[in-house]
């Protein structure tokens, strides 16, 4: 299983737990961050994001992360993190997950642009991880991936987002 804390981001705090043994010291360390701890089951799979524009959902990018989670450490320290966008799945399935991404961010009443985080199992089953409505935004980020992918640089992106906040409330 996965515990986590409620309200942190790039997977600190997350401890994946194997054994009952591990789960007091996992929860403690989330705890430790916030007040409200989550424990979901563990899925194993590809780590799949989806950038969402103007009700539109952005080329996946596929994370392959160095022991198959994608920590704090991958995301920001090691090289040997793997970023593939296009993701190189099959565009049948690539496009049952970006139609869910597109869900899931409506179903959360998000506007504009955001990223939503989605797990794939070896039987190409689509879990939501999570809705990010403020994702990172540096010239190496996700989100700036997927649009280049789909045709954008970054100041394109960057006007896109701007624009699609026009009197939004």
């Amino acid at each position: 299983m996965a515990v986590k804390p409620n309200a942190q981001g790039s997977s600190v705090g997350v401890s994946r737990v194997d054994r009952r043994e591990e789960l007091a010291t996992a929860w403690e360390m989330a705890r430790a961050l916030d007040p409200v701890v989550l424990a979901e089951s563990w899925i194993t799979g590809k780590e799949l994001h989806a950038a969402i524009l103007d009700n539109e959902p952005l080329p996946l990018v596929w994370v392959e992360a160095p022991g198959g989670f994608y920590t704090y450490d991958a995301k920001y320290n090691s090289d040997a993190t793997r970023y593939h966008c296009p993701s190189g799945l099959d565009p049948e399935v690539e496009e049952r997950v970006r139609m869910l991404a597109l869900q899931s961010f409506h179903l959360l009443g998000c506007r504009g642009w955001g990223r939503v985080d989605v797990l794939l199992d070896e039987s190409s089953h689509p879990y939501v991880l999570e809705v990010n409505t403020l994702p990172g935004m540096t010239d190496h980020s996700l989100v700036p991936m997927a649009a280049r992918e789909a045709g954008m640089d970054f100041d394109e992106l960057v006007m896109r987002i701007l624009e699609g906040s026009h009197g939004e409330r």
